[in-house]
């Protein structure tokens, strides 16, 4: 008789240990994978949130930048990760465009991650140094017009968002341009500024500074609206390139298999975050707008985005790297 009433009583003892280790969630620093470089806009989000977070939260917020590879190198440091809440990563819309650039993936872009939610929309900036003396978007599609095939531009990476706005805009204008990938934005927007590279459709935060000093120009926005931080810039269909309008996001994403408990708790620290003021007014300098999602909203998001962007690379002709 006592052994009845004892093997129930362990029984519920071993199901709420579970429960108990995550309601001391976190009880040790949180690694927050950057699959970009140090200085892209997703890196500066990540940075922006992971220090309001960290206060929250108690622990520290530790950003890993594993650039590379459009962000599949820090990808699949995540998906490897175990699962409880001290591997985190915050991507950007190129999570969606990998499965379709890449032959074979390391990793389900759907399996093996659990979206927790989106943080930020931010605009593109398609940017050009003065020194190639073009002043407005339509004489830059006339110049590759005039001269077929010898224009290129920059991208954080073949499959990123940045090479993906660049595409659209491609064939929403009828030219041709060679894509010439970079590890992150940095790389990018130095070769551009130095000539090298015609254009890029660059976040804003990288190329603010240089805009705001005449280092470069900036033609337009990529985004279906007109950016916070550049009111006077143009989208490039108000520029006369209907069609070509992209959407980048920045998210939080946790390996698969992450405990509901603890998706909901970055959840809601995220939304705590992008309440405070420092966060608001950092994203205003930044040009980005904070976006949120319930979890199981931003899964269903990516999964519609990931077929969008397929059709978007296919129609682009783009071969997959292997």
């Amino acid at each position: 008789m006592k052994l009845a009433i004892f093997l129930p009583a362990l029984a519920a003892l071993a199901l709420a240990a579970p429960a108990q280790a995550q309601d001391g969630y976190p009880n040790k620093p949180i690694r927050v994978v950057v699959p970009f470089a140090a200085g892209s806009t997703t890196d500066i989000i990540a940075r922006a949130i992971a220090d309001k977070m960290g206060q929250s939260m108690g622990q520290t917020l530790v950003v890993d930048n594993r650039g590379g590879a459009s962000g599949t190198i820090g990808q699949q440091v995540v998906a490897s990760a175990a699962p409880d809440g001290y591997t985190i990563m915050i991507h950007s819309s190129s999570h969606t465009v990998s499965p379709s650039t890449f032959a074979k993936l390391p990793f389900d872009t759907l399996a093996d991650f659990a979206p927790v939610t989106p943080i930020s929309t931010t605009p593109n900036v398609l940017v050009i140094s003065p020194a190639k003396g073009v002043k407005s978007v339509q004489e830059l599609v006339a110049k590759a017009k005039a001269e077929p095939g010898k224009m290129n531009f920059a991208s954080a990476g073949q499959g990123s968002a940045t090479h993906l706005n660049a595409e659209k805009f491609k064939m929403a204008a009828k030219i041709a341009a060679t894509n010439i990938p970079f590890k992150g934005s940095g790389e990018a927007v130095s070769e551009v500024l130095a000539g090298r590279v015609d254009y890029y459709f660059s976040p804003i935060a990288p190329v603010i500074g240089q805009i705001r000093e005449g280092q470069l120009l900036a033609l337009a926005v990529g985004s279906p609206r007109r950016a916070a931080a550049l009111p006077d810039v143009p989208t490039t269909a108000e520029a006369g390139v209907p069609g070509s309008e992209f959407n980048f996001w920045i998210g939080m994403m946790a390996p698969a298999k992450t405990p509901r408990a603890i998706v909901d708790r970055l959840h809601d620290e995220v939304v705590k975050a992008l309440a405070t003021p420092e966060v608001k007014e950092r994203f205003l300098k930044l040009g980005a707008d904070a976006w949120t999602l319930k979890p199981e909203q931003f899964d269903a998001y990516i999964k519609g985005e990931i077929k969008s962007n397929a059709a978007l690379v296919k129609a682009a002709g783009l071969s997959p790297a292997q």
